[in-house]
């Protein structure tokens, strides 16, 4: 059974342009730089050379784990969603209850989880404690700095 990747259409998009980046643009440019230091001479004390091919690794590595998880990707359209519960594509608002700062989330793939930019992994401690809450529920999370208590301010999906 091939396991589906939960992902947003920003989530599949963003991946789908780095895919098409690294097989347009990077790949190409690694293989001149691999001729370009073959032409140097001796391999074995060729720092270009060494350096080139092990970005190539990277590259071929990257492409072959971007058309795998491409391929299992399971595309959820947030945008028709609704309700008041935590649900994947649920962009949450929380306030910390110690702290009184708020935080705003949006439950996504892990994938394109990118803490940073409020894209919080479905995986995530935080969201499997969110899922099914709503507004004026409080949560309780295990974090790496503590148990830690938020508030569900308000679900919104779109």
């Amino acid at each position: 059974m091939v396991n589906k990747i939960p992902m947003t259409p920003e989530g599949h998009t963003r991946l789908t342009a780095e895919l098409k980046r690294l097989k347009n643009e990077e790949r190409p440019a690694v293989i001149k730089a691999i001729a370009a230091a073959r032409e140097h001479g001796d391999l074995s004390e060729n720092a270009e050379y060494h350096a080139a091919r092990e970005r190539q690794g990277f590259i071929e590595g990257r492409v072959m784990e971007l058309e795998d998880k491409l391929a299992r990707a399971e595309v959820i359209d947030v945008a028709t969603m609704s309700g008041s519960k935590v649900i994947f594509g649920a962009k949450v608002r929380l306030v910390d209850e110690e702290t009184d700062e708020k935080i705003r989330y949006q439950i996504v793939g892990p994938e394109e989880a990118e803490i940073q930019q409020g894209l919080l992994s479905i995986n995530s401690p935080l969201a499997q404690a969110l899922l099914g809450k709503e507004a004026g529920d409080s949560v309780e999370v295990s974090t790496p700095r503590g148990v830690r208590y938020f508030e569900v301010l308000d679900v919104a999906f779109g």
